[in-house]
């Protein structure tokens, strides 16, 4: 028996459950393929990204560092938010690390707050699709289960003889969706809770980054306007 015929026996209710089941499955892949990219890139630099400015011994020197280390623009944003706030730390204890000038404040909280925002951007990428896709691809394979379970009733009502041939495409058409359903939903959820623990300790580690430089530089970094 053709492998497909419970598709192409199906109408119309059929065919665009399939293609739409089709569609969620290879957006969610899209999306899990490019944050494992993505995370696995920003595991590596944001660590990189640290010691690089925290060894360099000006915060010119340190955001070039930082600009040629940090390709997923995570870390960048929140050094330069500190040169904005804190203009006058370049030539500050020039022969000190910047691990060592400077002193204990909370004044770039609001810099530094719109800074992370800016850097936890790209990590949330396609979280909100891949919850969507795990939550919606079961109930789209339970419609086609039902509308397969209903064509084939609708044939047992209509005709007074039907052979196992008849009905293997509306019965094929009702087990293959409800399967379909769940091929595609699972991978999403598990996408989407993996990946989103992986950008949960990437943004830990921003969070932290941020918290020591308003701890070092945001007493030096003056009165806010």
């Amino acid at each position: 028996m053709d492998r497909w015929l419970w598709l192409t026996q199906g109408d119309a209710v059929t065919q665009a459950t399939a293609l739409l089941l089709l569609l969620l499955s290879v957006a969610s892949w899209v999306v899990m393929g490019y944050k494992a990219w993505l995370l696995a890139r920003s595991r590596r630099e944001v660590p990189q990204c640290v010691a690089a400015f925290w060894r360099a011994p000006s915060l010119a020197t340190a955001r070039e560092q930082v600009a040629s280390l940090d390709r997923s623009g995570l870390v960048l944003p929140l050094v330069d938010a500190l040169a904005a706030q804190h203009p006058p730390i370049a030539s500050t204890d020039a022969g000190l690390p910047l691990a060592q000038q400077g002193a204990a404040s909370g004044q770039l909280t609001r810099g530094l707050r719109a800074a992370l925002q800016a850097g936890s951007t790209p990590l949330q990428w396609g979280q909100v699709l891949l919850a969507s896709v795990g939550t919606l691809a079961p109930f789209v394979g339970l419609l086609g289960t039902v509308w397969g379970i209903h064509h084939a009733l609708t044939l047992l009502a209509d005709s007074q003889q039907i052979g196992i041939a008849q009905l293997a495409g509306p019965v094929g058409e009702a087990l293959v969706m409800t399967a379909a359903g769940l091929a595609v939903a699972i991978p999403a959820v598990l996408g989407y809770n993996l990946q989103g623990r992986s950008a949960g300790r990437i943004e830990a580690d921003l969070e932290g980054f941020a918290h020591d430089l308003q701890a070092v530089f945001g007493e030096a970094a003056g009165p806010a306007a």
